[in-house]
Protein backbone atom coordinates (compact mmCIF):
# COMPACT_ATOMS: atom_id res chain seq x y z
CA UNK A 1 0.00 0.00 0.00
CA UNK A 2 1.31 3.45 -0.92
CA UNK A 3 2.02 5.86 1.95
CA UNK A 4 -0.68 8.39 2.78
CA UNK A 5 0.30 11.79 1.36
CA UNK A 6 -0.07 14.53 3.96
CA UNK A 7 0.68 18.18 4.61
CA UNK A 8 1.19 19.21 8.24
CA UNK A 9 -0.13 22.72 8.93
CA UNK A 10 1.07 23.80 12.36
CA UNK A 11 2.20 26.45 14.84
CA UNK A 12 5.00 24.73 16.82
CA UNK A 13 4.53 24.50 19.94
CA UNK A 14 5.61 21.50 21.97
CA UNK A 15 2.78 19.17 20.97
CA UNK A 16 3.14 20.28 17.33
CA UNK A 17 6.77 19.17 17.59
CA UNK A 18 5.62 15.76 18.81
CA UNK A 19 3.18 15.42 15.91
CA UNK A 20 5.81 16.41 13.31
CA UNK A 21 8.39 14.01 14.73
CA UNK A 22 5.82 11.23 14.88
CA UNK A 23 4.80 11.73 11.25
CA UNK A 24 8.40 11.85 10.06
CA UNK A 25 9.10 8.65 11.98
CA UNK A 26 6.24 6.80 10.25
CA UNK A 27 6.88 5.07 6.91
CA UNK A 28 3.11 4.84 6.33
CA UNK A 29 3.04 8.63 5.82
CA UNK A 30 4.56 10.65 3.00
CA UNK A 31 4.95 14.17 4.39
CA UNK A 32 4.79 16.48 1.38
CA UNK A 33 5.54 19.59 3.40
CA UNK A 34 5.25 21.35 6.74
CA UNK A 35 3.44 24.69 6.64
CA UNK A 36 3.43 27.13 9.53
CA UNK A 37 1.01 29.75 10.79
CA UNK A 38 1.13 32.25 13.63
CA UNK A 39 -0.53 30.79 16.70
CA UNK A 40 1.23 29.51 19.79
CA UNK A 41 4.02 31.95 18.94
CA UNK A 42 4.72 34.46 16.16
CA UNK A 43 5.05 33.31 12.56
CA UNK A 44 8.82 33.76 12.55
CA UNK A 45 9.10 31.59 15.68
CA UNK A 46 6.78 28.87 14.32
CA UNK A 47 8.86 28.76 11.14
CA UNK A 48 12.13 28.50 13.08
CA UNK A 49 10.72 25.80 15.34
CA UNK A 50 9.38 23.75 12.43
CA UNK A 51 12.73 23.98 10.61
CA UNK A 52 14.53 22.78 13.74
CA UNK A 53 12.15 19.86 14.29
CA UNK A 54 12.37 18.70 10.67
CA UNK A 55 16.15 19.01 10.96
CA UNK A 56 16.11 16.88 14.10
CA UNK A 57 14.29 14.20 12.15
CA UNK A 58 17.03 14.33 9.48
CA UNK A 59 14.54 15.08 6.71
CA UNK A 60 15.94 17.93 4.59
CA UNK A 61 13.79 16.61 1.73
CA UNK A 62 10.64 17.92 3.46
CA UNK A 63 10.01 21.61 2.66
CA UNK A 64 9.02 23.96 5.48
CA UNK A 65 7.12 27.15 4.61
CA UNK A 66 5.69 30.20 6.35
CA UNK A 67 2.08 31.22 5.83
CA UNK A 68 -0.31 33.64 7.52
CA UNK A 69 1.18 35.89 10.19
CA UNK A 70 -2.20 37.01 11.59
CA UNK A 71 -5.82 35.80 11.78
CA UNK A 72 -8.39 36.70 9.13
CA UNK A 73 -10.40 39.23 11.14
CA UNK A 74 -9.97 39.08 14.91
CA UNK A 75 -7.23 40.69 16.99
CA UNK A 76 -4.21 38.43 17.27
CA UNK A 77 -3.62 36.29 20.34
CA UNK A 78 -0.75 33.96 21.16
CA UNK A 79 -0.35 30.87 23.31
CA UNK A 80 0.77 30.32 26.87
CA UNK A 81 4.50 30.33 26.10
CA UNK A 82 4.49 33.10 23.49
CA UNK A 83 7.20 35.06 25.27
CA UNK A 84 9.64 32.19 24.72
CA UNK A 85 9.37 32.33 20.93
CA UNK A 86 11.72 29.95 19.15
CA UNK A 87 12.81 26.79 20.94
CA UNK A 88 16.13 27.43 22.75
CA UNK A 89 19.11 25.72 21.18
CA UNK A 90 20.08 24.04 24.44
CA UNK A 91 16.78 22.11 24.29
CA UNK A 92 16.56 21.13 20.61
CA UNK A 93 20.07 21.74 19.25
CA UNK A 94 21.22 23.98 16.44
CA UNK A 95 20.50 21.67 13.51
CA UNK A 96 17.76 22.83 11.16
CA UNK A 97 16.63 22.83 7.55
CA UNK A 98 16.36 26.07 5.60
CA UNK A 99 12.81 27.29 4.93
CA UNK A 100 11.46 27.16 1.39
CA UNK A 101 10.63 30.44 -0.34
CA UNK A 102 7.09 29.49 -1.36
CA UNK A 103 4.24 30.84 0.73
CA UNK A 104 2.46 28.14 2.74
CA UNK A 105 -1.02 29.10 1.50
CA UNK A 106 0.06 28.87 -2.12
CA UNK A 107 1.81 25.56 -1.43
CA UNK A 108 -1.33 24.03 0.10
CA UNK A 109 -3.47 25.32 -2.77
CA UNK A 110 -1.00 24.19 -5.44
CA UNK A 111 -0.58 20.70 -4.05
CA UNK A 112 -4.33 20.23 -3.53
CA UNK A 113 -5.14 21.54 -7.00
CA UNK A 114 -2.63 19.11 -8.52
CA UNK A 115 -4.09 16.30 -6.42
CA UNK A 116 -7.57 17.13 -7.74
CA UNK A 117 -6.35 17.01 -11.35
CA UNK A 118 -4.74 13.59 -10.84
CA UNK A 119 -7.68 12.32 -8.73
CA UNK A 120 -5.30 11.50 -5.88
CA UNK A 121 -6.48 13.76 -3.06
CA UNK A 122 -4.17 14.41 -0.14
CA UNK A 123 -4.75 14.72 3.59
CA UNK A 124 -4.03 17.75 5.77
CA UNK A 125 -3.09 17.45 9.43
CA UNK A 126 -4.27 20.78 10.83
CA UNK A 127 -2.78 21.34 14.28
CA UNK A 128 -2.73 25.12 14.53
CA UNK A 129 -5.15 27.95 13.79
CA UNK A 130 -6.87 27.24 10.47
CA UNK A 131 -5.91 30.49 8.70
CA UNK A 132 -3.65 28.96 6.05
CA UNK A 133 -6.17 26.29 5.12
CA UNK A 134 -9.09 28.73 4.97
CA UNK A 135 -7.13 31.04 2.67
CA UNK A 136 -6.11 28.14 0.43
CA UNK A 137 -9.71 26.93 0.18
CA UNK A 138 -10.82 30.40 -0.91
CA UNK A 139 -8.26 30.61 -3.73
CA UNK A 140 -10.06 28.16 -6.05
CA UNK A 141 -12.85 25.55 -5.86
CA UNK A 142 -10.44 22.84 -7.06
CA UNK A 143 -8.53 23.11 -3.78
CA UNK A 144 -11.34 21.49 -1.78
CA UNK A 145 -11.66 18.70 -4.35
CA UNK A 146 -7.98 17.89 -3.92
CA UNK A 147 -8.25 17.31 -0.16
CA UNK A 148 -9.39 13.85 0.90
CA UNK A 149 -9.85 14.93 4.51
CA UNK A 150 -8.62 17.38 7.12
CA UNK A 151 -7.59 15.78 10.40
CA UNK A 152 -7.78 18.63 12.86
CA UNK A 153 -6.94 19.24 16.50
CA UNK A 154 -9.31 21.87 17.82
CA UNK A 155 -12.44 22.77 19.70
CA UNK A 156 -14.06 21.55 22.85
CA UNK A 157 -17.62 20.52 23.66
CA UNK A 158 -17.85 19.37 27.26
CA UNK A 159 -14.29 19.86 28.53
CA UNK A 160 -13.42 23.37 29.74
CA UNK A 161 -11.55 25.55 27.28
CA UNK A 162 -7.87 26.21 27.77
CA UNK A 163 -7.70 29.56 25.95
CA UNK A 164 -10.88 30.96 27.49
CA UNK A 165 -13.63 29.51 29.64
CA UNK A 166 -15.38 28.19 26.54
CA UNK A 167 -12.79 27.94 23.78
CA UNK A 168 -9.84 25.82 22.73
CA UNK A 169 -6.87 27.87 21.46
CA UNK A 170 -6.86 26.96 17.75
CA UNK A 171 -10.53 27.90 17.42
CA UNK A 172 -10.20 31.10 19.45
CA UNK A 173 -7.09 32.23 17.57
CA UNK A 174 -9.01 32.39 14.26
CA UNK A 175 -12.69 31.43 14.53
CA UNK A 176 -13.52 32.90 11.12
CA UNK A 177 -10.98 30.61 9.47
CA UNK A 178 -12.43 27.65 11.37
CA UNK A 179 -15.92 28.52 10.11
CA UNK A 180 -14.67 28.53 6.50
CA UNK A 181 -13.04 25.12 6.94
CA UNK A 182 -16.07 23.60 8.69
CA UNK A 183 -18.32 24.86 5.87
CA UNK A 184 -16.00 23.87 3.02
CA UNK A 185 -17.53 20.47 2.36
CA UNK A 186 -14.19 18.73 2.94
CA UNK A 187 -14.59 15.77 5.34
CA UNK A 188 -13.05 16.47 8.74
CA UNK A 189 -11.85 14.33 11.61
CA UNK A 190 -11.83 16.52 14.72
CA UNK A 191 -9.89 15.97 17.93
CA UNK A 192 -11.33 18.30 20.59
CA UNK A 193 -10.01 18.74 24.12
CA UNK A 194 -12.69 16.26 25.23
CA UNK A 195 -10.58 13.41 23.80
CA UNK A 196 -7.02 14.82 23.75
CA UNK A 197 -7.06 15.24 27.52
CA UNK A 198 -7.94 11.57 28.05
CA UNK A 199 -4.36 10.45 27.30
CA UNK A 200 -1.68 11.85 29.60
CA UNK A 201 2.08 11.52 29.39
CA UNK A 202 3.84 11.25 32.74
CA UNK A 203 7.44 11.66 33.83
CA UNK A 204 7.95 7.97 33.07
CA UNK A 205 6.99 8.52 29.44
CA UNK A 206 9.21 11.60 29.19
CA UNK A 207 12.13 9.53 30.54
CA UNK A 208 11.41 6.92 27.85
CA UNK A 209 11.57 9.61 25.14
CA UNK A 210 14.95 10.69 26.51
CA UNK A 211 16.26 7.13 26.56
CA UNK A 212 14.98 6.29 23.07
CA UNK A 213 18.30 6.85 21.34
CA UNK A 214 16.91 9.36 18.83
CA UNK A 215 17.64 13.07 18.60
CA UNK A 216 13.92 13.74 18.29
CA UNK A 217 13.14 11.77 21.45
CA UNK A 218 15.77 13.62 23.48
CA UNK A 219 14.62 17.01 22.20
CA UNK A 220 10.97 16.26 22.96
CA UNK A 221 11.92 15.11 26.47
CA UNK A 222 13.82 18.37 26.96
CA UNK A 223 10.80 20.41 25.82
CA UNK A 224 8.35 18.50 28.01
CA UNK A 225 10.65 18.89 31.01
CA UNK A 226 11.16 22.62 30.44
CA UNK A 227 7.50 23.35 29.69
CA UNK A 228 5.69 21.03 32.08
CA UNK A 229 2.16 20.19 30.84
CA UNK A 230 1.02 18.36 33.97
CA UNK A 231 -2.06 19.84 35.64
CA UNK A 232 -3.55 17.51 38.27
CA UNK A 233 -6.16 20.09 39.24
CA UNK A 234 -7.53 20.06 35.68
CA UNK A 235 -6.98 16.43 34.70
CA UNK A 236 -7.49 14.75 38.05
CA UNK A 237 -4.19 12.87 37.87
CA UNK A 238 -0.53 13.38 37.03
CA UNK A 239 0.60 13.87 33.46
CA UNK A 240 -0.13 16.13 30.53
CA UNK A 241 -1.57 15.69 27.02
CA UNK A 242 0.10 15.83 23.62
CA UNK A 243 -2.98 17.13 21.83
CA UNK A 244 -1.68 17.43 18.27
CA UNK A 245 -0.07 14.00 18.04
CA UNK A 246 -3.54 12.42 18.04
CA UNK A 247 -4.10 13.59 14.46
CA UNK A 248 -1.07 11.62 13.27
CA UNK A 249 -1.95 8.63 15.46
CA UNK A 250 -5.42 8.46 13.86
CA UNK A 251 -3.88 8.30 10.38
CA UNK A 252 -1.70 5.40 11.51
CA UNK A 253 -4.16 3.47 13.69
CA UNK A 254 -7.70 4.84 13.56
CA UNK A 255 -8.88 1.85 15.60
CA UNK A 256 -7.35 3.47 18.69
CA UNK A 257 -10.16 6.03 18.62
CA UNK A 258 -13.94 6.19 18.73
CA UNK A 259 -16.11 9.04 17.54
CA UNK A 260 -19.47 10.28 16.31
CA UNK A 261 -20.51 12.10 13.13
CA UNK A 262 -21.74 15.65 13.61
CA UNK A 263 -22.15 19.07 12.12
CA UNK A 264 -19.80 21.51 13.86
CA UNK A 265 -20.05 25.29 14.05
CA UNK A 266 -17.99 27.94 15.83
CA UNK A 267 -19.04 31.12 17.62
CA UNK A 268 -17.56 34.19 15.89
CA UNK A 269 -18.29 37.05 18.28
CA UNK A 270 -18.94 37.94 21.90
CA UNK A 271 -17.66 36.48 25.16
CA UNK A 272 -18.01 32.92 23.80
CA UNK A 273 -15.91 33.71 20.72
CA UNK A 274 -14.22 30.52 19.51
CA UNK A 275 -16.64 28.16 21.25
CA UNK A 276 -17.53 25.10 19.16
CA UNK A 277 -20.96 23.46 18.92
CA UNK A 278 -21.74 19.96 17.66
CA UNK A 279 -25.09 18.78 16.31
CA UNK A 280 -24.91 14.99 16.44
CA UNK A 281 -28.39 14.67 14.93
CA UNK A 282 -27.70 16.81 11.86
CA UNK A 283 -28.38 15.29 8.43
CA UNK A 284 -25.35 14.62 6.20
CA UNK A 285 -22.71 15.42 8.83
CA UNK A 286 -19.18 15.96 7.50
CA UNK A 287 -17.23 16.00 10.75
CA UNK A 288 -16.22 12.89 12.69
CA UNK A 289 -15.82 14.15 16.26
CA UNK A 290 -13.48 11.91 18.22
CA UNK A 291 -14.76 11.11 21.70
CA UNK A 292 -12.67 8.20 23.01
CA UNK A 293 -9.09 6.94 22.90
CA UNK A 294 -7.25 3.77 23.87
CA UNK A 295 -4.79 5.58 26.14
CA UNK A 296 -2.15 2.81 26.50
CA UNK A 297 -2.25 2.07 22.77
CA UNK A 298 -1.95 5.73 21.86
CA UNK A 299 0.97 6.37 24.21
CA UNK A 300 2.76 3.26 22.94
CA UNK A 301 2.34 4.36 19.32
CA UNK A 302 3.58 7.89 20.00
CA UNK A 303 6.58 6.55 21.89
CA UNK A 304 7.44 4.09 19.11
CA UNK A 305 7.32 6.66 16.32
CA UNK A 306 9.08 9.43 18.27
CA UNK A 307 11.90 6.98 18.89
CA UNK A 308 12.18 6.36 15.12
CA UNK A 309 12.36 10.05 14.18
CA UNK A 310 15.92 11.27 13.83
CA UNK A 311 17.46 7.91 14.66
CA UNK A 312 20.55 7.14 12.63
CA UNK A 313 19.61 5.04 9.63
CA UNK A 314 15.91 5.95 9.67
CA UNK A 315 14.59 7.30 6.36
CA UNK A 316 11.00 8.11 5.58
CA UNK A 317 9.23 7.15 2.33
CA UNK A 318 10.32 10.32 0.53
CA UNK A 319 13.83 10.71 1.92
CA UNK A 320 16.37 11.39 -0.76
CA UNK A 321 13.87 13.02 -3.13
CA UNK A 322 12.77 16.62 -3.34
CA UNK A 323 9.28 17.12 -1.92
CA UNK A 324 6.72 19.80 -2.62
CA UNK A 325 6.45 19.33 -6.38
CA UNK A 326 3.05 18.67 -7.91
CA UNK A 327 2.90 15.26 -9.45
Amino acid sequence: MSPTRIIIDCDPGVDDAAAILMALGSPELDVLGVTTVAGNVTLSATLTNACRIVGLARRPDVPVMAGARAPLLRDQIFGKYAEIGAFPAHLVGMGRVEPAAENAVRFIARMAWAAARTQSPLTICAIGPLTNIALALRLHPEVARGIRRIVCMGGTFQAPGHASRWAEFNMLADPHAAAIVFDSGVPLVLFPLDVTTKALFTERHVAAFRASGSEGGRALANLLTEYDRSDPARYGRLGGPLHDAMTVAWLLRPGLFTGRPARVEVQLTGPANGQTFADFAAPSPRVAVMTGVDEPGYIALVSERIAAAGRAGHRGPGAGTQKGKAE
